[in-house]
């Protein structure tokens, strides 16, 4: 797994995605906008054919096999590493054939019983995202004593779970799960706290591109949301963030290499014409 920051662009290859669903649902369309996305900066894609917004409703295997094995077909040897976004380890198997080298579970591992041993068996990258409860209720009402703690605590675990199974440390990435069963409040804790789950050890994936705690905040509809989206990036780098699954690549990239330049951490593939003084 390469080390430094990196970002992570969406292909949502669905039709009813929260912010672009049903625009790439089309695979020679999402293959053209993974590569525009890879274009601006995207070091990572990550191709889903099943949505996960808050109340989405579940695909069959067949239909999330149709939808997202071309795309990530097109997509190889584009320059990026694929990632697969699936909770269903036959869906995983078919796009590790398919060109992914990084499997993204938001259930962390939990939502198949084979899915560990797939990504154990194929030696690549995972994911492992904490959700509170599943898509179609996790915002039902979400309750925490202490949000940072508590994902903590299940992102270190399933961890646990996951090398136990075969899956090497090194391979493995934790996501605290932005929106996925939490409120404004937990959204923003999270972010102030970001330092505890880095602790961990391993990267953290910070996805909270265009969701609507940022509209809470700023009033903003989807596409209004670039701006505050790359200002919570920059937040989460600063706090040791490492991938940054977004829409937007190109703003998002814009405002991490200020913020590297700042921060005295050399962008991958740039280097720095002074050192920023005190």
């Amino acid at each position: 797994m390469t080390a430094g920051p990196r970002i992570m662009g969406i292909v949502n290859v669905t039709p009813d995605s929260f912010s672009d669903g049903g625009r790439y649902l089309d695979p020679g369309a999402a293959v053209q906008h993974g590569l525009a996305l890879v274009a601006q900066g995207a070091a990572i894609l990550d191709v889903g054919g099943e949505s996960t917004r808050p109340g989405a409703e579940t695909v069959g295997e067949a239909v999330e096999l149709e939808r997202v094995v071309p795309v990530l077909e097109g997509l190889r040897g584009v320059g990026a590493q694929l990632s697969i976004d699936t909770s269903k380890a036959s869906v995983a198997a078919a796009g590790l054939r398919a060109g992914a080298t990084l499997v993204n579970d938001v259930t962390a591992l939990r939502g198949d019983p084979a899915m560990a041993g797939i990504v154990a068996d194929a030696g690549v990258d995972c994911c492992l995202m904490h959700m509170l409860g599943e898509p179609r209720t996790m915002q039902d009402d979400p309750r925490y004593d202490d949000v940072v703690s508590e994902v903590k605590a299940f992102l270190q675990a399933r961890m646990a779970a996951a090398v136990e199974a075969g899956i090497a440390e090194e391979r493995i990435l934790l996501d605290p799960g932005i929106g996925f069963g939490k409120t404004l409040e937990h959204n923003l804790e999270l972010v102030r706290r970001l330092d505890e789950l880095v602790a961990l050890g391993r990267p953290i994936v910070f996805g909270a591109s265009r969701k609507s705690f940022l509209g809470q905040i700023t009033g903003a509809a989807l596409d209004g949301r670039v701006v505050a989206t790359v200002a919570v990036n920059v937040l989460a780098y600063e706090r040791g963030a490492s991938v940054f699954r977004v829409h937007d690549v190109h703003p998002t990239r814009d405002g991490l290499e200020v913020a590297a330049a700042t921060f005295s951490r050399p962008w991958p593939g740039t280097t720095p014409t002074m050192t920023p003084t005190r």
